[in-house]
């Protein structure tokens, strides 16, 4: 089967996924990774899953639009506690998990079993939206996860680099381990800021020169994360750390003067292209997992022959020994990380800790396709040529912990969240109507001025008054509703909103309808028929 065919394959299991998933209420991942090893069963074909290209392909837009999108305010109010599990909680498992696998599998070398348990510390906030989709997960800790998992996929696997070259070499000296450590985040974080803001500062200018170019303008963001990530890895940094930083700088950028001169249609039309991106990516990525999964299954009994427990079931002991010490590993250090931070900030004895929100929060470190791409960069060989020790062990081992924990996940995280007393989230509502306010007030304003402005010298200056009376009662209205606060008013014009945004959905969808039918008959020209129904539908998209 050729490329271009195996290539469809996997975006059709793509598309099926997501109605197989909302039909047998089964996880997104899962099922994936189960179209993928029946894509394999039934064509007989794989991709060769090289994980360099792997890295440079899915890894840069995924995380450069995870850090795009990330809120910045939450990044700052729960940066302590993110950089804690990001750094602190990989280092503890590489130790603790490392030290379990070297005494549970003598055979494998320490800084193997290092190199493994650095591969295993780096979540998947992927498959935990996926599945914590059917219930309500507070979205402090969706924050948290999502931020952790920004950070520690870099972290994770530069334990992993400097395990695997002390495999290779036969040393290791701590004060190296460090400086390249430091060396691979600082580079990889100064590569990502710089060529972002590069990029957008010439972008910006040729802009303001010469207008602007929708395609350009999405082609461009869509360069960005691969720039950051090849310049970083060029030079010996974290290219993971530089896509996240310039997903972070995109985000900055947004916020500057120079922002608000993008075309609007450049900022739907990309929002549109990137949501594709997320969603064939992550898509592919467990899909490409799944066809993994059977020829690592089936060398099972060639993996476990050259251990001194050569019985095949000793291989589920082991991945459910790692997937216990992992759950176990991420409750010990949550919840002494988490009493710890609130011991700090408040004054006498550190306030109960729910138990059932620590061990979501132990089960929600559910590992994914990076895990299974890490750990396949082991080389093969060691330094003097002799064959690296256990590599395929450690293959297999990756591979069953992914599975488990996502199926682990899958049926314990729904039951621990249904029903749980979720901590008041922060409302937002005062912030949004002072917004709206503001931006009536300032619109007002424009108005006003625009129109006297139009109107100076012309025949008809009333008709420019009176639109702009008309424009300036609706902006009016708005304050008017935002402006009441508490009480029974606005209780009353919060209910007339939802009257009104009903009721003009309804509208909205029979104009659609209508203007479908005049084409279908031929009464309207079909390119304007398109243009009607692009303005209904981005009216429609206001209200929803």
């Amino acid at each position: 089967m050729s490329l271009i065919e195996t290539t469809l394959f996997l975006l059709l299991a793509v598309v099926v996924s997501g109605s197989v998933a909302r039909i047998t209420r089964i996880a997104l991942p899962l099922v994936q990774i189960a179209l993928g090893a029946v894509i394999v069963l039934v064509t007989g074909r794989t991709v060769d899953l090289e994980p360099d290209i792997f890295f440079l392909l899915f890894l840069p837009p995924l995380l450069f639009l995870d850090g795009w999108r990330f809120p910045k305010e939450d990044l700052f109010r729960d940066g302590e506690t993110i950089l804690e599990l990001a750094l602190g909680l990989v280092l503890f498992t590489v130790v603790g998990l490392g030290l379990l696998i070297w005494w549970m599998i003598p055979e494998m070398p320490l800084a193997v079993a290092f190199a493994l348990a650095a591969i295993l510390s780096p979540t998947d906030p992927v498959a935990v939206q996926a599945i914590a989709a059917r219930v309500p997960m507070p979205k402090r800790m969706m924050r948290i996860l999502e931020g952790e998992s920004l950070l520690n996929d870099a972290t994770g696997l530069t334990c992993m680099r400097l395990a695997i070259a002390a495999a290779t070499t036969g040393t290791f000296a701590l004060g190296e381990a460090v400086a390249a450590f430091t060396w691979l985040a600082l580079t990889g974080v100064a590569v990502g800021v710089g060529v972002t803001f590069a990029i957008i500062s010439t972008k910006n200018w040729i802009t303001r020169r010469w207008g602007e170019d929708v395609g350009a303008q999405i082609l461009i963001s869509l360069l960005i994360p691969f720039a950051a990530y090849a310049g970083a890895e060029a030079i010996g940094g974290s290219g993971i750390l530089a896509a996240v930083a310039a997903g972070v700088t995109m985000s900055f950028a947004e916020r500057g003067v120079t922002s608000g001169q993008s075309l609007a249609t450049t900022r739907i039309r990309r929002a549109v292209v990137w949501d594709t991106v997320q969603f064939v990516a992550n898509g592919l990525i467990f899909v490409i997992l799944g066809q993994q999964m059977p020829s690592i299954m089936a060398r099972a009994a060639e993996v476990v022959a050259g251990t001194s427990r050569p019985e095949v079931w000793w291989l589920a002991i082991y991945v459910a020994a790692i997937v216990v010490t992992l759950a176990a590993l991420r409750f010990i250090w949550v919840w002494t990380s988490l009493r710890f931070s609130l011991f700090r900030r408040r004054r006498g004895p550190p306030p109960k800790i729910g138990l059932r929100l620590t061990m979501v929060m132990s089960l929600a470190g559910v590992r994914g396709a990076i895990t299974l791409a890490g750990i396949l960069t082991i080389p093969f060989t060691l330094g003097d040529g002799s064959a690296m020790p256990s590599r395929n062990l450690a293959i297999f081992l990756a591979a069953g912990v992914i599975i488990v924990s996502l199926v682990v996940a899958t049926l314990a995280l729904p039951r621990l969240l249904k029903n749980v007393e979720l901590p008041p989230e922060p409302s937002t509502d005062r912030e949004e109507d002072h917004a709206r306010i503001a931006a009536a007030e300032a619109a007002l304003k424009a108005i006003d001025s625009t129109a006297h402005t139009l109107a100076t010298g012309k025949a008809n200056p009333d008709l420019y008054s009176d639109i702009a009376s008309r424009l300036m009662s609706l902006y009016r209205r708005r304050i008017e509703a935002r402006s009441l606060g508490e009480g029974d008013d606005a209780e009353q014009l919060k209910q007339g909103d939802a009257i009104e945004r009903r009721l003009r959905l309804v509208a909205l969808a029979a104009e659609r309808e209508e203007i479908t039918r005049l084409m279908r008959a031929r009464a309207l020209n079909e390119e304007v028929g398109r243009r009607l129904i692009r303005e209904v539908d981005l009216m429609e998209l206001r209200y929803r």
